[in-house]
């Protein structure tokens, strides 16, 4: 977590120059964070080195969040050429830890943020690319890709591809913003009690039901089964989703499962980081529990031809 070189530049260039560069966060990607401090000022220095990433994205739907009311962070100053940003510093508050010091605050902190999101998708999509359904194939694919060599699993790939293929088309797509990590550790509350967003740079038109899976099939915390049928009752009610929603919730969910035990393999398999293993077995509990829906029967067919229930869990490195 040293600051990158360009960063001394770039912060008296913005007017922040001789500010105190603390470390903040990493996160999955080669994005990192820290903490800028100028006498009573206070940012975030976000370095999203080139060509690894590219903080357009971000840049443009954290405008998009502000100028439809919601608080993502401000953007202080930019540097395109070495994926530079200074941004508003939302806090140390985040739901996450609210919730662990305070487990009576679980309840209406997610009911806020189901509120949220319900909100969020009453208005037009941004323009973003879809999320269709080459994309969520690609992305289902990670978990044969990564995973099953890793746990030392022989699977017929072209039956995988095909039974998403029988059951993804059930579910329309483009039709709201979709934040794609819309979480407790990525929802921050404020001073004045609102919730601030963060990490929305991957953002994509879809389904309504992807960031409702994301919040409360939250691969990083428990959120209890209570708390979850009571919130998925709650937003279908806010936003008056029908009977079609659920069996589209479980579909997404268990992509969305299944992609990220893909992902959290490969960040210890290639990117050196084995404390992701130890969220594997919160996520195959999720996604077990989504393949029981009868609208995937064909995946959980194969799943049951080829992953045994005793290998779904960590891997031993």
């Amino acid at each position: 977590m040293t600051p990158p070189v360009a960063a001394a530049d770039f912060l008296q260039a913005a007017g922040w120059g001789g500010a105190q560069i603390l470390p903040l966060a990493g996160d999955a990607s080669f994005r990192r964070y820290f903490r800028v401090q100028h006498d009573a000022r206070r940012a975030v220095l976000m370095d999203a080195p080139p060509p690894q990433e590219d903080v357009g994205p971000f840049l443009a739907i954290a405008r998009h969040l502000t100028a439809v009311g919601f608080r993502a962070p401000s953007i202080l100053a930019e540097d395109r050429a070495t994926g530079l940003l200074l941004i508003e510093d939302l806090g140390d508050a985040r739901m996450r830890e609210t919730i662990d010091d305070n487990p009576s605050l679980e309840l209406p902190l997610y009911e806020a943020a189901v509120d949220l999101l319900a909100v969020l998708q009453a208005h037009p999509p941004a323009d973003l690319p879809p999320y269709d359904m080459p994309v969520l194939q690609r992305e289902a694919g990670l978990l044969t890709e990564w995973f099953c060599p890793a746990a030392g699993l022989d699977v017929d790939l072209a039956a995988y591809a095909a039974a998403w293929d029988e059951v993804l088309p059930q579910v329309d797509v483009a039709e709201v913003t979709v934040l794609r990590d819309y979480h407790a550790e990525n929802i921050m509350l404020l001073e004045d009690g609102a919730l601030g967003l963060l990490d929305f740079q991957d953002a994509l038109a879809g389904h309504r039901a992807y960031d409702l899976v994301s919040l409360l099939q939250d691969a990083r915390r428990d959120v209890p089964e209570a708390v979850e049928v009571a919130m998925l009752d709650r937003f279908c009610t806010a936003t008056g989703a029908g009977a079609d929603f659920r069996p589209d919730y479980a579909i997404l969910g268990a992509q969305r499962n299944a992609k990220i035990v893909g992902i959290f393999t490969r960040l210890w398999k290639r990117d050196g980081k084995p404390r992701y293993l130890d969220l594997l077995p919160r996520v195959w509990r999720y996604l077990d529990r989504d393949l029981a829906h009868p609208s995937l029967a064909p995946v959980a067919a194969w799943f049951d031809a080829n992953i045994p229930h005793d290998k779904r869990g960590t891997i031993t490195p």
